[in-house]
Parts: structure tokens; sequence; C-alpha cells
């Protein structure tokens, strides 16, 4: 009697153990082909649960094969695409091991191929045919790319008079508003620059599109989880449907880049529970701080009230995480201030500088260097944060302000011995803090000669005498220092350089500087994050892409998002798990992603699996 109850129970627990096991843990894979029957490799497939607001996403292999990694059972909304063909659409009842096959075709409307493309390959497709074209492009390049992916505005077509008046409206710096001065640089070429666009993107224009490789190997072996953070009413623009959604989600590319309607990420960190935190630029009534539960997908915010009793809640801007776990932002109350949230209880304190010091500002970043100390950005240098004694230290750009323009402070980033950095992005130029001694240096960057050569000598002299250049207004050959990160195992300080198309290496010791030129000059970094292996990792903020840079190997590695329109401006990467994952906000889809990457190991399992 014993024995056979025992018997039954073991069955039970079979039943149990496999029914759990369907309802948890299920394969999807398939291949992609085109309608020809050719397998396609390199294209991204995606996966959504019916009421999730969880997409998954994975490329095929160089066999035109995909696979999944184990999902939960349930329908699924699955989809692929990739650049010249249109996106095919399945729904799949993931009740056990699936195989959805998929097959593309091409697309045959120019203007829908066109639409399809990321901001890089827009760029790359503007001609330079003549020296004015290529004069021409470099302001794009540097002037209208500072705000927005080129992606966006090229999807548009007018006339010569029609984008003059779009230049008249992006030339009133601070966002056209009236009572500002025009940009001087964006004011000179502002007939030649309308000739240009109309010529490129008028009425009647023919492109041609430029290519590149699908991703492969490495970049082919990752998976995109991203997640949905709810669009607000009210922000970005009072066009956004009731519904809170917006009409185009960067999910079908050939619906082209989305706008920004609604959106309220910013920047990003990821917790020790491997949730995602996200700071909000935007005005709104709701968030100061948000979290995305990854398990889950699950959004909560986090507010500190404005103190105009307005209701808004304080924007914030960069975000890092300490070694405790603690995670520290820039956070605007009235007076902009550094805050410190708790994850585990959701606490949040605000320290503001004391009067006698300029508060945080600038496009702040904030980092923790070595010692544990709180970097973060101020409008005319950086500003050091003692966590333990609660003090401020400060340092100060020696120039901020000359007679050509201001060299406000973007990027700034901690080092593993103590000392900050910061970065002039007007003025090419990075400024240094010694920790011990209070000493500021300032380095500056070479020219982008290319650019600087190209141009006459007449040409050159005109900007000579332009008294507005700044971070939104740089010279045609700027490099344009941006955001940047310290090698906290190593002695080296990379900089993203958005104008100049390049990495800058600083030596932290010796100071000494040394460009590294992307593969491709419409690649345009912004942030930079340096993992425990020297590997330096970035987002190409206008390229839907981010890159890694393995600099022993004198390597680059693309990574292409699922999604278009991404613009990020910030990431991260943490390595606690012994797998990599890099974090990131996805700007103008409103969402908060995560990349990570499967070695051949991983992808040889799934193969057996779904094969069973």
């Amino acid at each position: 009697m014993t024995r056979m109850r025992s018997m039954l129970l073991a069955t039970a627990a079979a039943i149990l153990a496999t029914t759990s096991a369907q309802a948890a843990d299920q394969q999807l894979s398939g291949a992609i082909t085109s309608a020809a029957g050719q397998k396609l490799d390199g294209v991204v497939v995606s996966a959504k649960q019916v009421g999730s607001t969880i997409t998954t996403s994975v490329y095929t292999d160089a066999q035109g094969n995909y696979y999944f990694p184990p999902m939960a059972a349930g329908k699924y909304q699955v989809w692929a695409q990739t650049l010249g063909f249109e996106q095919s659409k399945a729904q799949v009842d993931l009740s056990a091991n699936k195989r959805q096959n998929l097959s593309l075709k091409t697309i045959t409307d120019p203007e829908v191929k066109w639409r399809q493309l990321p901001g890089e390959l827009v760029w790359a497709s503007l001609p330079a045919d003549t020296a004015e074209d290529v004069h021409m492009k470099q302001i794009i390049h540097n002037n209208c790319n500072g705000c927005h992916t080129p992606s966006y505005p090229f999807q548009f077509r007018f006339d010569a008079q029609g984008w003059s008046r779009i230049i008249d409206l992006m030339k009133q710096i601070g966002g056209g508003l009236p009572d500002r001065p025009v940009n001087q640089i964006l004011d000179m070429n502002q007939k030649q620059l309308a000739a240009y666009l109309a010529k490129v993107r008028g009425p009647n224009s023919v492109m041609k599109i430029a290519e590149r490789p699908r991703p492969s190997g490495e970049a082919a072996r990752v998976v995109w989880t991203l997640y949905d953070v709810p669009r607000i009413q009210g922000v970005g623009t009072n066009s956004l449907p009731a519904a809170n959604n917006a009409d185009n989600d960067g999910s079908n590319w050939a619906m082209g880049t989305p706008s920004k309607a609604g959106l309220i990420v910013h920047d990003d960190a990821m917790d020790f529970n491997g949730n995602v935190w996200f700071t909000s630029n935007s005005a709104n009534n709701l968030v100061t701080v948000g979290m995305v539960n990854t398990k889950t997908g699950e959004v909560t915010y986090k507010k500190v009230p404005r103190a105009d009793g307005s209701g808004r809640a304080a924007p914030t801007h960069g975000i890092a995480r300490d070694g405790e776990g603690n995670l520290w932002f820039d956070v605007n109350p009235g007076r902009r201030s550094l805050g410190k949230i708790e994850p585990a209880s959701g606490k949040i304190t605000v320290f503001p500088t004391p009067e006698t010091m300029q508060p945080l500002g600038g496009a702040v970043t904030v980092d923790v260097d070595g010692k544990g100390m709180i970097w973060a950005s101020a409008p005319t240098g950086v500003l050091r944060f003692n966590p333990k004694t609660a003090e401020f230290t400060e340092y100060k750009s020696t120039q901020p302000k000359r007679s050509y323009g201001t060299g406000g402070t973007y990027g700034a980033a901690g080092d593993r011995d103590g000392n900050g950095w910061w970065a002039q992005m007007g003025f090419d130029t990075i400024g240094k803090a010694d920790g011990v001694t209070g000493k500021v240096t300032e380095i500056v960057l070479p020219e982008n000669k290319k650019i600087r050569d190209f141009l006459t000598p007449q040409q050159v002299e005109a900007y000579g005498k332009v008294t507005d250049i700044s971070t939104g207004n740089p010279y045609p050959w700027a490099q344009g220092p941006r955001r940047m990160g310290t090698d906290k195992s190593g002695d080296v300080l990379w900089v993203g350089d958005s104008w100049g198309s390049s990495l800058a290496r600083i030596d932290t010791k010796t100071n000494a500087v040394t460009m590294i030129p992307f593969p491709d000059p419409s690649m345009q970094p912004y942030h930079i994050h340096v993992d425990s292996k020297h590997n330096v990792w970035g987002n190409l903020w206008t390229n839907d892409q981010i890159f890694k840079y393995d600099p022993s190997a004198q390597k680059w590695t693309m990574f292409e998002l699922p999604v278009r329109g991404t613009e990020m401006r910030h990431l991260s990467v943490d390595e606690r798990s012994g797998t990599v994952k890099i974090s990131m906000p996805v700007y103008r889809t409103n969402q908060m992603g995560v990349m990570t990457i499967r070695s051949e190991a991983d992808i040889t399992k799934l193969k057996s699996s779904a094969s069973n």
C-alpha cells in the first residue's frame, strides 16, 4: 500500500513538473527566408506576449535560423524585419516548443525603403559630390544632429523655402524662442543649407541609399529585452493621442522614426536585483526617477516635488550606481542638487550644494570614482561629493567664457585614483581635477583636420567671426567631447566625440591624448562605459546602435537595436552575474532596454533543445 502510494505520488509529481515546465519554459525558433527561399542572416526577430509590455528580440545566424531564450507559455506576436525587406508577422501559441518560419518580401517602394533607414545610413546617403555638399553635410552632422537623429527630419520632403522655414525655427537657440539670438553658424549658411536640403529631400529628389552588412558573429548572438514605459499626456507635444500611445512605436521600421511625444526616459542604471532605473528630464507631474522590474515589466515612479508648489516632479538627468548599490542622480527641485535613492527601500535623499558654491548643472553626468566619491557636472566645471561626510568640493574650468562662445560642462567622470574629469564640449577641452591637490588641468583635443583643411581660407575666416560657439553650435571641425567613462581597472579616460566621430583616449597619469576614429564618419558616440576587461562601450545615438571597442585588438563590434529612432543618451554595463548586460534608455520609443550577450555554447545548447 505504501509502495503504491509512493508510486502514485511520484507519477503525480512528474506530471506536475512536466506541466509546470511546459507553462514556464518553451523554446521558440525558426528560419527566415526571402520570398525566393533564400535564407537570410542577421535578421532581427521579435516576440511579444499578448498583453505584455516586454519585447524580446534575437537575430538569425549565418544559416538564417533564430533561437529565442526559453519564454513563458502563451500567445505571442512574432515579427521579423531587416533593411530592404517588408516586416513579416505571425501569431504563435507557445504551449510547447515551437518552430515558426517567416518569409520576407523585398520592398519595392523607394520611400518606404528610405523611411526604414537608421540615422547613420541616412547621413551616409547624403551626397558629397562637391565642396559645397561636403561643407553643408558637415553642418548637418554637427548642428542639426546635435538635437536629434537625422532619420527623423529626413523622413519628410520640403522645397528650399520649406527647409528654410525649418532652419528659421532651428536657429533660434533654446528651441525656437523668439527672444533668443539666432544661431550664427546656421544663419550664415542658411541659404546654402536650404538649397542642399532641397536637393537631397525635395519634392522630386531621388536618393541613392547607402548600405551596410547585417549583424553577424557576436552582434547576432545577443538578446534584446525592451520594456515599455507608459507615455505621459502633454509631455513633448500636445498631439499625443488620447490613448497615451504613439501611433508609431518604432517596432515597424517602415513607419520611420517616431516622434518624442510623451516620452519620459533619459539615463539609466541597473540595481543589484537586475531592475533598471531611469531618470526623467521632461517636465511632468508623475516621475523624478522610475524603475522597471525586469522580471514582470512593471513600471513604478518616485517623485521629488518641485519647490514652487506647482505639483510638478523635479526633473533629473544623469544617474550612476555606487559599490553599495545606491543610485546617485542630479535632481532639480528648484536648485539643481545631487540625489540618492536606496533601491531596497525607495528612500530618496537630496543634497544641495552650499549657496556659496555653484549647483549641479550642464548636461549632468554622474559617476563614482575608485575611492567611492561621487562626481557630477556643474555649469562651469565639476563637483565631488563625499557620501560619508556629505561634503561637496568644487573644481572650476579656467576660462568657461571666451570672445567666441561659452564652454559649458557636458560629461563628467571620476577615475580609480580619485581624480575628476569633465568635458567642455564647445571648446574641445577636457578638464582634470586632482583629487588630492585640487589643481585643475585642461587638455585640448586636436581639431578634426580633415574638415578644417578642406574648407577654404575665406570660410575659415568667416567662422572666426562667430561669437556664439557652444555645445549646440560647434565649429565644423570640432570634435565635440560629450560624455566620458574611465577604466576603473586601468589608467585611461575614454571620451565620446560626437562631432569628430571619434574616441579620445587620455592617459590619466600623463594626460597624453590619442584620437581613435570610428569606422565610419557617420557614427556619433554619446556616453561611454568601460567594463572590467577594458572594453569600451558606448551608444551611437543617431545610429540605433551601441558599440564595443576592444583596445587590445583594436576591434569594433556594432550591436543593432531592434527598434527605429532610439536616440540613446546613456548606457550602463553590469557584469555581476558573470554575463555582460548592457542597459540603456531607448529614447524615442520610450522604453528601457537590456542587451545580453550569448556565447557560442549558449546558442549550441538552444539549438539542441529546439530540435528535441
